[in-house]
């Protein structure tokens, strides 16, 4: 599935002392192709997949912290399993679980229950389980991954506050991926499906918002995890605006977002590259240097010219809410509680992007709350920030989500879905959407509930 006119030249930088010569120095004009290139590949949406991130906790004490050597084993044991998913761990120990690409919703569901529920024997057999929850709410927060990448990583979020490691070390969501679509303008093309995709986010912001957040700067919203990510920095977690060309308004954010760090030649790990792992090489971090300024400048005296890597390297650390990459990432929804929450969203997204009939009401549904969107970026806008706040509980998005799930639901038995997954779905939309809650409502009402108990 890019100122100042003292440009350094490439002559001007000492070869590495030791591993391979260092790659040839990218232009602005060819940064800009490439990104140009790669953010959309178009053609008939026939994919889907989705990455499931867990928080890991103990089976009998789950408001404990798990020790980091039994997170390290649990993490062990899973990718020791024969899996149709990727495993890879979070800085915090949460684990993924990223599907192959799958021509249908039923492929994709069924190898993501199977190997769930290989990785749920496994855990269990050390006592541990997977949460589906927004946002951790252990504390303090404890990063178990220590790299070179981590560590540049939280030194850069740090400038700014602690939305940063609370991302790293306490978040988990569900993360839809659906093709970009056509190239040509109507119902599945892409310029649509981008549109539709900021407009209709902060309707799946609210229908599944399971992040609920009761003291802190958050205090109050059901989506916290969205306010987190919201709060990175300036630009990185941000939409670019919708009203220009997609193509050209992602190369132009992706260019003017600030670097988080530059890897040195000798980080390469284990011979695969610069783009292939941490590395534990010394890692520059430039304060306030844009791609774009160092493509035309080199940002500072000490940095290398940058490199098609260091661009490929710079796009990950991009965290929009919809983030293009050559297919649509849809990165705003919250890991949903349960043995198949998560397979809400993914039904409920494949249908109305994919399903002609359910994307031309989604479309229609998207187009009503464009006033509220405004001018801002998601998710700093009227409309984002609402859906964070108050869930379902904030009508108009209340009135739009249930439009959107009976679509979803008639949409389904012609995408092939199974009896069981029209029936999760349609449990879910009779347990929230339909009463204007949102798994949160049921997260605030169990911590009430504790603390009536402990009066």
């Amino acid at each position: 599935m890019s100122q100042d006119s003292s440009a350094h030249p490439p002559e001007s930088v000492p070869p590495p002392a030791s591993g391979p010569p260092p790659a040839p120095s990218l232009s602005e004009t060819q940064a800009e192709d490439l990104i140009h290139g790669i953010c959309f590949k178009t053609g008939p949406p026939r994919l889907i997949g989705a990455e499931l991130e867990w928080l890991v906790m103990d089976a009998e004490r789950p408001d404990r912290h798990v020790p980091p050597e039994r997170l390290r084993a649990a993490h062990a044991a899973a990718r020791a399993l024969p899996l149709h998913s990727r495993v890879t761990v979070e800085p915090g120990g949460q684990l993924e679980l990223s599907s192959a690409p799958a021509t249908s919703l039923t492929g994709c569901v069924d190898d993501l229950q199977d190997d769930l529920t290989a990785v749920r024997a496994a855990l269990l057999a050390q006592g541990l389980v997977l949460r589906g929850l927004g946002r951790d709410p252990r504390r303090p927060y404890r990063r178990l991954l220590n790299s070179p990448r981590y560590d540049a990583m939280e030194a850069y979020f740090d400038r700014t506050g602690p939305a940063g490691r609370a991302m790293m070390c306490a978040s988990a969501s569900v993360q839809v991926c659906v093709d970009a679509g056509y190239e040509e303008p109507g119902v599945l093309g892409h310029g649509r499906r981008w549109r539709l995709a900021h407009l209709l986010g902060a309707v799946l912001v609210a229908a599944f918002a399971n992040s609920p957040a009761h003291e802190g700067p958050y205090a109050g919203w059901r989506c916290a995890r969205q306010e987190i990510w919201s709060d990175l920095d300036t630009r990185r977690a941000l939409a670019p605006p919708l009203d220009a060309d997609p193509r050209t308004a992602w190369t132009r954010q992706a260019l003017d977002t600030e670097v988080m760090c530059v890897r040195s030649y000798e980080g390469e790990d284990e011979g695969r590259g610069m783009a292939g792992g941490d590395g534990q090489g010394h890692w520059e971090i430039p304060p306030g240097t844009t791609f774009r300024d160092w493509l035309r400048t080199g940002g500072y005296p000490s940095l290398r010219p940058p490199t098609a890597e260091d661009l490929d390297y710079h796009l990950t650390t991009l965290f929009p809410p919809v983030r293009p990459r050559g297919h649509l990432e849809l990165r705003m929804i919250d890991a949903q509680s349960g043995d198949d929450g998560w397979l809400v969203p993914v039904a409920v997204v494949h249908a109305l992007f994919d399903d002609p009939e359910a994307t031309e009401t989604a479309y229609r549904v998207a187009k009503g709350l464009a006033d509220s969107y405004g001018t801002q970026p998601a998710p700093r806008n009227p409309l984002w920030r609402s859906a964070a706040r108050h869930g379902l509980a904030d009508p108009e998005l209340r009135a739009s989500a249930k439009a959107c799930f009976r679509a979803a639901a008639e949409a389904l038995p012609r995408l092939g879905a199974s009896t069981h997954v029209r029936d999760t779905v349609g449990a879910f939309t009779e347990r929230y959407v339909l009463r204007g809650r949102c798994p949160a409502d049921d997260e605030s009402a169990q911590v009430l509930t504790g603390k009536e108990a402990r009066r």
